[in-house]
């Protein structure tokens, strides 16, 4: 009988491969198509790994490590070559192994059991590892019942994941296993461990590091390079997470379906106003800071967060004035470009450095000082009556994204300024190998409240979310640990809110489209949560900046 022969169009050129073929053996064919080693493939625009075998005829696209999609593949499935590692070196006596969240380039991990961290028991993990790699073992995946994945991870001590698949709607899962070692990932793995050469060990804190490639250069280990006052944030969020008792899904869906969500969103509530009223009374205590200068990324909430500030603020008897930098951007004809030829309103240019300066001294010498106002619709900036002066007691709250950068306000003196950096770093873990990415927290967060304030689609702003992540890249994090205080806007309960909002958005992307395969990862994200209705949120909460019904003018 003769072979069925399937065409696939790779790079422009039809190809004709026998029906089956492993993706994995095309592959193979195009070993210098591409800058990096293909991870993934996406065929006629649906991903897929590269066990899977060609069927139909349809169009052929490569994903690298170079591309957002396969970079994260690769450290999902470095994670995984860690996590085999560990319990085989560790011979039984691993309790549990944790993956808490990203510090610089990796993840951060603490292992519970009888073992010390010491460079020889790091030693021995890497030289597995690389073991491991150099035998490029197959990560296989197969799809089990719900109710058996249950049963596996029960039987292999991971009951985070028993207690999320409890949850599941799902009547599948997909278990990936290397070797001996079964577990659950969210999202796809490298068709094998030789893929994973790149990686390096640190010990750190109580844990281990997992140092790995960024997406730009995907084939080195840049070095490590802590970031410690994120972290200890970090830390005092997780161990708010311990404190409810919802640290991970699993946990969070249990309170919600046992108890509700009310006391658990009270609880979050009050943990956040406390932070605040202790960053205002630091600003209280030292009254020579009279700029208080708060900076952070997209869907962060800093709005919200100053107006809160400002509350406290006034009650230690201050008289806080907010000032946002983007009244001082330059006008709409004058902006820089960007490299496609778009205006980059993100980059340090599109501000008035100057002008912004020579008010900020008036203001501190106690001059009266015009305020200016843009008119986004103009372009154009405005002033409109609006003066200011400072008195013993008065404080600006100023909110932009180059708030940190010295070179915004390079004519103040440093004594004056108080610097907060905010961000919503995620503490919510999906299980104890699956972190919650702090980014997939904010672009849920700026899906809903681009389409309930600015009527844009989840489709436009998945599309622009890589611009908006280079800018934060280039402008925000670098200076994020020169700050004098940092606050994490995430709320524990919120993705569980966000759910009711977000996904109705999602599934207006219809297949075929190039923000489809986002928002299916998005939905199968969300699905792991039990929503809970948005009634119970404080009108002054921040998640009432993206959901509406707040208290403040944002």
């Amino acid at each position: 009988m003769k072979e069925k022969m399937i065409s696939v169009k790779i790079l422009g050129k039809l190809r004709e491969y026998p029906y089956g073929t492993p993706y994995s053996k095309i592959v193979e064919d195009f070993p210098e198509s591409t800058r990096y080693p293909i991870v993934l493939v996406m065929k006629d625009k649906k991903l897929c790994e590269l066990h899977k075998k060609l069927k139909k005829d349809g169009e052929l696209q490569f994903i690298t490590l170079g591309d957002e999609i396969g970079h994260k593949t690769y450290k999902r499935s470095a994670s995984l070559l860690l996590l085999k590692a560990v319990y085989h070196v560790g011979h039984g006596r691993i309790r549990k192994v944790t993956l808490h969240f990203s510090v610089g380039s990796g993840y951060y991990y603490t292992i519970d059991g009888d073992v010390e961290i010491t460079p020889e028991f790091l030693a021995q993990v890497k030289a597995y590892m690389l073991e491991l790699t150099e035998r490029k073992i197959p990560i296989r995946k197969r799809s089990v019942g719900t109710s058996e994945a249950i049963e596996i991870f029960h039987r292999h001590h991971m009951y985070d994941k028993e207690k999320l698949f409890h949850f599941r709607r799902g009547s599948r899962v997909n278990i990936y296993s290397l070797e001996d070692f079964e577990d659950y990932f969210y999202g796809y793995m490298v068709n094998h461990t030789g893929y994973l050469k790149y990686f390096e060990l640190y010990p750190y804190d109580q844990g281990i590091v997992l140092q790995l490639p960024d997406r730009e250069n995907p084939q080195a280990v840049p070095p490590f390079k802590p970031w410690t006052k994120l972290f200890q944030v970090q830390k005092e969020s997780a161990s708010w997470g311990e404190m409810i008792g919802a640290d991970t899904v699993g946990d969070l869906n249990e309170q919600i379906s046992k108890k509700g969500a009310n006391e658990l969103i009270l609880i979050a509530e009050a943990l956040q106003e406390s932070k605040i009223s202790q960053i205002a009374d630091q600003i209280a205590n030292d009254r020579s800071r009279k700029f208080i200068m708060i900076a952070g990324p997209s869907s962060s909430g800093k709005t919200t967060f100053s107006h809160r500030l400002s509350i406290q603020l006034s009650a230690h008897g201050l008289k806080p004035h907010p000032i946002a930098v983007d009244n001082y951007f330059v006008n709409r004809a004058d902006t820089p470009l960007d490299e496609e030829g778009n205006y980059n309103f993100e980059c340090l240019e599109a501000i008035d450095v100057k002008q912004f300066n020579e008010d900020m001294t008036a203001l501190l010498r106690g001059e009266e000082v015009s305020m200016p106002s843009f008119n986004f619709k103009t372009g154009q900036r405005e002033y409109r009556g609006d003066s200011l002066s400072l008195g013993p007691d008065d404080v600006l709250v100023i909110e932009g994204i180059h708030c940190l950068n010295d070179k915004l306000s390079f004519s103040l003196p440093a004594k004056s300024k108080f610097r907060i950096y905010i961000s919503a770093l995620t503490q919510l873990n999906i299980d104890e190998h699956n972190r919650i990415p702090t980014t997939d927290g904010r672009l849920i967060r700026r899906i809903v409240r681009d389409a309930r304030t600015r009527g844009a689609s989840a489709k436009a702003t998945i599309a622009m979310w890589n611009s908006v992540r280079r800018g934060e890249e280039e402008n925000i994090f670098p200076y994020q640990e020169s700050a004098d205080v940092m606050f994490n806007s995430a709320l524990i309960y919120e993705l569980a809110v966000l759910k009711l909002y977000a996904e109705p958005l999602l599934f207006s992307i219809q297949p075929g489209e190039p923000e489809y395969n986002e928002a299916k990862r998005l939905l199968k994200f969300l699905d792991y949560f039990i929503g809970v209705p948005s009634e119970a949120i404080p009108h002054n909460s921040i998640l009432r900046e993206f959901v509406g019904g707040g208290c403040f003018d944002v």
